[in-house]
């Protein structure tokens, strides 16, 4: 049995073909998606709202930092990770603590990246 079995995973992601794409890689790791959100005011209101233990949050939705979903889950002490073609340089210094995930990404560097979330938390 995975550690990543059963975990229920937010998925902030503004393409849907990469959301379906996520979502199925984390299906495969035996995670479970409890939501898939595309824009920043859905994805702060379920960053304040919902129950889940880890959040994967594309930097750039439509145009807008998820920074400020970022600070809602850091306040209720949820462990996230980001997503982004900018890498670590598109994620300021206030997060440097927290895991980047390089799109484009294959199933086992997601994998690696939560493993690494959840023996930080």
């Amino acid at each position: 049995m995975s550690e990543l079995s059963g975990l229920r995973v937010l998925v902030v992601e503004d393409e849907g073909v990469v959301a379906l794409l996520i979502e199925d890689m984390l299906e495969d790791l035996g995670c479970q998606v409890v939501g898939s959100v595309a824009s920043l005011a859905k994805a702060i209101e379920a960053a304040a709202t919902e129950t889940f233990d880890v959040a994967m949050l594309d930097v750039n939705l439509d145009g807008e930092k998820v920074f400020p979903v970022a600070e809602v889950l850091m306040g209720r002490q949820v462990p996230f990770l980001f997503s982004t073609g900018y890498g670590r340089l598109g994620v300021p210094d206030t997060f440097k603590a927290y895991q980047v995930l390089n799109k484009p990404f294959a199933k086992e560097e997601l994998e690696q990246k939560l493993r690494t979330v959840l023996r930080n938390r």
